[in-house]
């Protein structure tokens, strides 16, 4: 038997669907219809469960995703409160715990080039 949960989902349904309609008073595998449907309510329920989770997730994620925009905002100006502080500013502990390179940790930005002077 397949382990696809849609695959099954679909299979089970189309044979409820099917029995239903053609042979709803029939009894197979020694169960009716009713029994059947009884017999693979727990696989059905627990789809529906896991598709409200799924719904759950998208949700908070949504959530969450919005309140990020508003802690980075807070946060953008806790650092350039700290870069402005003559207390601390871009050259302190604080604003290198926090995550920047200090001022006096930057390089200079000046590249020599080992390929242009190799080249001449």
């Amino acid at each position: 038997m397949a382990n696809n949960p849609k695959q099954n989902k679909k299979r089970i349904n189309d044979l409820i669907k099917a029995w239903s309609r053609f042979a709803p008073g029939k009894s197979f595998g020694g169960m009716t219809l009713a029994e059947f449907k009884d017999r693979v309510k727990p696989s059905l329920d627990s789809r529906d469960v896991l598709d409200q989770l799924e719904s759950d997730l998208q949700t908070e994620q949504t959530n969450r995703d919005t309140a990020d925009v508003a802690s980075l905002f807070a946060a953008a100006l806790v650092v350039n409160s700290v870069k402005g502080d003559p207390e601390h500013g871009e050259d302190s502990p604080l604003y290198e715990a926090i995550g920047y390179i200090r001022k006096s940790a930057r390089k200079t930005g000046v590249h020599r080039s080992k390929k242009a002077a190799a080249t001449t």
